[in-house]
């Protein structure tokens, strides 16, 4: 018999703890998993809550213990199996019937099925989940794409399952096919410069500072009281303070120094390429990732070059100032993502909620901090850039000294910072009038008759050197 308000496709890590999320919140949900095996140990997991998931062990079965219209959340890898999945459950499926990507799909391959949807008259929407598998099961972020019908439909479930901040969920419609996943995608991208600029602070304090893992954390959960208060910081002191249980040592010490990733970040990055819309601290963010994964090409570099002569004075570099930096670079590299949020709403007539991109950030998500509470509200005037929104503006000249004097010593001392450097670069860049950019368009007009504005007359014009590079 049909009990279930809604469905699940995927029971993983994220998958599971989803499912006992809408289930903990009071609704009865089934479970489906492609290896059958898994429902039984899920049902165990899910103790108390079994009560209200029912298990699956075929499609059909799925299906049929599923309300009409139903409702089925897919968490499977993306790429090709969300596609596979979507082409086992549609015979099985009445028109009405919602199917919902909530992986981490690229915002094209959601705009492609979301079209498809549509034209064979069938309901789909793509949405975007942040918080890991704590988020997944105690109230993640959600950004939601595609028919706004169809949001509303479930909007009831995952405003319920989603994080609240002040009462308010965590979770909200962002527009039209991929909407919700380029959200997600540039949430990601953030993710990854945050996280890099905190790890060429932690570097500037192991490597310059000569500190301690220990000593490290300390700095972090100090800063995490103040303005740069955030999930990544705070777990960044916790991180720097745990010990190894096999050698004794800081956990920190024994992980070896070669980062993964699933690659949202270099999306985040090829996109903004293709929209014009730069970005980069999320740029270096990634190139960094990349580098660190040939371990092998730096221990040689350091060989033949010999290592950085690290050590920075707290006379050229207090802590203060390295606070400094990551509050200025923190909010440049927002300003960057937001900026490609602007540009995308444009280009794909999404018309993305700015400031409630903003609050859905708050809770939930890795890139929750307490700045984004300002951010929202800077966002609601509608800045032609977050860094010129007058509170932002006051920011960043308050700590832009710290974060030029943080890259100039690090770049003395040798040691890489990236994120920090680019950080700086593009502020430097925004706050210069007159570029030198004419020097290029010189340039592109000398070798190629590309033409030129001039300063003080309208139109194209050439300059004089046009054909005589050719004698």
């Amino acid at each position: 018999m049909a009990q279930s308000d809604i469905g699940v496709i995927g029971l993983g890590t994220m998958g599971a703890m989803l499912t006992m999320n809408i289930a903990d919140k009071g609704f009865h949900v089934a479970g489906y998993n492609r290896t059958a095996a898994r429902l039984a140990s899920y049902m165990e997991e899910a103790g108390d809550l079994a009560a209200r998931i029912t298990p699956c062990e075929t499609l059909e079965t799925f299906v049929a213990s599923l309300k009409t219209p139903r409702a089925i959340i897919l968490m499977v890898p993306a790429g090709a199996p969300v596609d596979d999945q979507i082409a086992a459950l549609r015979p099985l499926l009445d028109e009405a019937d919602l199917i919902i990507d909530a992986g981490n799909a690229n915002f094209h391959d959601t705009n492609r099925r979301a079209a498809a949807a549509k034209a064979a008259g069938q309901a789909f929407l793509g949405i975007g989940v942040s918080g890991g598998a704590e988020g997944a099961r105690f109230g993640p972020s959600i950004m939601g794409g595609g028919s706004r019908a169809h949001w509303d439909r479930v909007a009831p479930i995952l405003t319920a399952i989603a994080a609240q901040y002040d009462d308010t969920a965590c979770a909200t419609y962002m527009g039209e096919g991929g909407a919700g996943h380029f959200v997600k995608t540039v949430h990601n991208g953030i993710e990854y410069a945050d996280m890099q600029l905190i790890a060429e602070a932690y570097g500037i304090l192991r490597d310059g500072k000569s500190m301690q893992a220990a000593a490290c954390g300390a700095v972090f959960t100090r800063w995490n009281t103040g303005v740069l208060q955030s999930y990544l910081i705070e777990i960044s002191g916790k991180v720097s303070g745990a010990m190894d249980e096999a050698t004794r040592q800081p956990v920190l010490d024994v992980i070896l120094d070669r980062a993964g990733q699933k690659g949202t970040g270099r999306w985040t990055v090829i996109e903004s390429q293709m929209l014009g819309a730069p970005v980069p601290v999320i740029e270096a963010a990634v190139g960094a990732r990349n580098l660190s994964a040939m371990r092998d090409l730096r221990q040689a570099g350091e060989a033949a070059f010999g290592a950085a002569e690290t050590a920075i004075s707290d006379t050229d570099l207090s802590l203060d100032d390295i606070e400094a930096a990551l509050i200025a670079g923190k909010v440049l590299c927002y300003a960057q993502g937001f900026d490609l949020l602007t540009r995308a709403s444009a280009d794909y007539g999404w018309d993305l909620p700015m400031a409630e991109i903003a609050e859905v950030w708050r809770a939930g998500c890795i890139i929750r901090s307490s700045m984004l509470n300002d951010m929202a509200a800077a966002l609601r005037d509608g800045p032609e850039n977050l860094a010129l929104a007058p509170f932002f503006r006051d920011v960043i000249a308050k700590n832009i000294k710290g974060l030029r004097k943080t890259a100039l010593a690090a770049q003395t001392a040798g040691l890489p910072v990236p994120a920090l450097a680019s950080a700086l670069a593009y502020f430097d860049a925004l706050r210069q009038g007159r570029s030198t950019a004419n020097m290029l368009q010189a340039q592109r007009d000398f070798f190629g008759a590309h033409g030129f504005e001039r300063v003080d007359a309208p139109g194209a014009h050439h300059g004089p050197w046009l054909g005589q590079h050719l004698e």
